[in-house]
């Protein structure tokens, strides 16, 4: 394609704002925003709408006239909203185009990590060439990504036929995003990976709460207290890797510390759980001394 492709964006939740905006942003014309039949679902993607210059429409009121849709909906609509748009670009189809795509439609994205592109099957069967393309960052109602443009550096994993394939290679590149081809059978791996990256740390960061409350600590003096530190090791593991990033007890093969650790957490499971698990992680993983004798009192 020689042309920056029309899009339309099924979909207005958190994702779609940041795609729509930054897809607007970098020459990307959005026509429709397609949302629900319903009064929240209509008010957010007139929201969105209003942002990109777009028209607010539902499945059946859509033109679809774009060459590429691109779904931000849960994971658990996709296949459902990708067959409703294949009927309707169905019903719309003149004679001499039957079973196939209406007009313009030539591509269909998704951006699950977890599906694979067949969720958008019954595209393909109308003609469209499929993928699945997925960034890897956190879109979250009330963000303010730290790279501007928002997709700037952001990883986009890509999944689908090679035609589709070709061309979210060339929007990652527009957006200022990175992308990299990823085998389908390793598409639950990477959502794995994905979702530790993002969602389980925070997890951890409230077990780090947690733990802070043992200290005597409040929850928001806990999290602004840690903040400097978990910014250094970031920089650090990003700068030197994680061995040389790597400090405190368990570095030292210090048992005595770490055994006085496990005692002021008893009254806190959670946190000793977790705190057990990844200083288990740590001897697996990390330079560490005395691993004989952490080890064992890890195991007790």
């Amino acid at each position: 394609m020689t042309r920056k492709p029309r899009v339309a964006i099924v979909g207005a939740g958190s994702l779609a704002n940041f795609l729509a905006v930054a897809l607007d942003a970098a020459g990307f014309p959005i026509a429709e925003i397609v949302a629900r039949d319903s009064p929240q679902s209509r008010r957010r993607a007139r929201a969105l709408a209003a942002k990109v210059g777009a028209r607010t429409v539902t499945v059946h009121s859509a033109a679809l006239d774009a060459t590429l849709l691109w779904f931000c909906v849960p994971d658990r609509e996709i296949r459902g909203a990708a067959s409703l748009l294949a009927d309707h670009l169905a019903a719309r189809a003149s004679r001499h185009q039957k079973g196939r795509v209406h007009g313009k439609v030539r591509f269909a994205f998704h951006s699950s990590g977890a599906l694979l592109s067949r969720e958008l099957e019954p595209l393909r069967k109308a003609g469209a060439a499929i993928a699945s393309v997925h960034p890897l960052m956190t879109f979250v109602a009330g963000a303010h990504p730290s790279a501007h443009p928002c997709m700037t550096g952001v990883p986009f994993a890509i999944e689908g036929d090679d035609a589709a394939t070709r061309v979210a290679r060339r929007i990652v590149r527009e957006l200022g995003g990175e992308s990299f081809r990823l085998p389908a059978a390793r598409k639950a791996a990477y959502h794995a990976w994905a979702t530790m990256t993002s969602p389980l740390l925070l997890a951890f960061l409230v077990t780090l709460e947690e733990a802070a409350r043992a200290a005597g600590l409040t929850r928001e003096d806990a999290r602004r207290k840690s903040l400097p530190i978990i910014s250094q090791t970031l920089a650090n593991y990003s700068r030197l890797g994680p061995a040389q990033s790597f400090s405190g007890p368990l570095v030292r093969g210090d048992a005595e510390t770490v055994a006085k650790h496990l005692a002021a957490l008893k009254m806190h499971p959670g946190a000793r759980e977790v705190y057990v698990a990844l200083a288990r992680a740590a001897l697996r993983g990390l330079p560490v001394k005395n691993r004989n004798g952490l080890s064992q009192l890890l195991r007790d």
